[in-house]
């Protein structure tokens, strides 16, 4: 089997299983994919930097455009109107966000990446924090329905 036909059946089960998982994901858990993809594509992007591989300028910009538009999903997943300050100050967080990785794209920098990543990172982790409190009101919710 050649490389090129191992990787298009690589990536069309690849693609089949994440459809299936969206399909199947509850709002917590659609967000922590959503991060999760960021954060993959962030060290994919800061990897474009470190290893310069060939063509990895285009690569680079393809990775955080798509970085950007998925931060991007989830400041405008925010309820602004319920979410109260705490909700503001992830808007603020996401935008500052937003905006360091222009910078490390269009300065090549990948310390920008890397401080973009660990803030992601930490929401991601607050994230996962919450998940038991947030099923256990879905729950709830569901029951009294």
């Amino acid at each position: 089997m050649s490389g090129y036909a191992r990787n298009s059946k690589l990536a069309a089960y690849q693609s089949v299983s994440t459809h299936g998982s969206v399909a199947g994901a509850d709002p917590h858990r659609l967000v922590l994919m959503l991060m999760d993809g960021a954060l993959e594509r962030l060290a994919l992007a800061r990897g474009c930097l470190e290893q310069r591989p060939r063509g990895y300028l285009g690569r680079k910009a393809q990775l955080l455009s798509q970085s950007m538009r998925i931060v991007g999903e989830l400041r405008g997943s925010l309820n602004m109107a319920e979410g109260g300050e705490l909700a503001r100050n992830l808007s603020e967080l996401y935008e500052y966000m937003l905006r360091q990785l222009l910078r490390a794209n269009a300065d090549n920098n990948a310390g920008c990446i890397a401080e973009v990543m660990g803030l992601l990172g930490e929401i991601r982790s607050a994230w996962i924090a919450i998940g038991p409190e947030v099923r256990r009101q879905e729950q709830g919710r569901v029951a009294a329905g």
